[in-house]
């Protein structure tokens, strides 16, 4: 029987972890790292996984930064090529890489507010679900192939979102009496399919130790407006937006041992967004 500070460690492990160079990304990065693991932090723009794994190595961690596009299969096998080459082995995978919400940048000036519904362009409809859902796919597909050949064990985590369980208030997004923004409909689609691919996999990988849930966070302060953060945390039990560092906790212990008998689940970080 191991102690809880050894079911909580990740020595040895080897992680990957697509959007690494964003906001939650770096954290996750940091966290698995920081917990003893050897990581991967894999990101489309070159700059920014090399600027995260820069401060992580700084720090005396032990990660590499790859320019991964999550659409593309060759550079998604050259990432799996690069990590086993470097490290041997993969045993977890966060899907992190997904698309902000983007809105039209001409609508404001023909008067639609920007993300509504009635107008919003089919090519970042199909962009969304390239990225959000297909690049999920790809990736963990991928990854999954390793894991089976290692003996068929380890923990994927998606990232999912409070929009993905429930439809947004699209009132947060109101300035001054005037409509400023829709969050637009790509990202509840494609972050219910977050959760739906996380049960299905799950549900196909039973009978062995290869275990998927996700991690719903909540708004994350990032530099927002007043009138948003007001809008947001008036929503929430715990009245203010999340900390950037809050997700970290529920991180680790779905990719740890600590939750080794969990999987097919969700854990939220909403600060009681969806209680009530």
């Amino acid at each position: 029987m191991s102690t809880i500070q050894e079911k909580f460690s990740l020595k040895n492990n080897v992680a990957i972890v697509t959007g690494g160079g964003g906001l939650l990304g770096y954290e996750f990065c940091k966290t698995l790292a920081e917990a003893g693991a050897s990581v991967v932090v894999a990101d489309l723009k070159m700059e920014h996984a090399e600027r995260a794994a820069q401060k992580l190595i700084e720090a005396g961690l032990t990660v590499f930064p790859y320019q991964l596009d999550v659409t593309s299969v060759a550079s998604i096998s050259g990432m799996i090529d690069e990590t086993l080459r470097r490290y041997g082995r993969i045993d977890i995978l966060v899907n992190s890489a997904a698309l902000d919400p983007k809105f039209d940048p001409d609508a404001a000036a023909v008067g639609i507010a920007p993300g509504a519904f009635e107008d919003y362009p089919l090519e970042q409809w199909n962009d969304a679900l390239n990225v959000n859902l297909t690049g999920m796919f790809l990736v963990t597909q991928a990854c999954s192939r390793q894991m089976v050949k290692q003996g068929k064990k380890g923990s994927i985590i998606n990232i999912c979102s409070t929009y993905g369980l429930n439809g947004p208030d699209q009132r947060i997004y109101i300035k001054d009496g005037k409509r400023v923004a829709f969050k637009p409909v790509y990202y509840t689609t494609t972050k219910a399919g977050v959760m739906g691919f996380t049960k299905y996999l799950a549900a196909y990988y039973a009978e062995t130790e290869i275990r998927v849930n996700a991690l719903t966070p909540g708004g994350v302060y990032n530099n927002h407006e007043e009138y948003f953060v007001k809008n947001y945390s008036a929503k929430t039990i715990l009245g203010r937006m999340a900390h950037k560092d809050e997700m970290n906790g529920a991180l680790l212990f779905l990719a740890s041992e600590a939750s080794s008998y969990m999987t097919g689940n969700n854990v939220i970080v909403d600060g009681g967004w969806t209680a009530w």
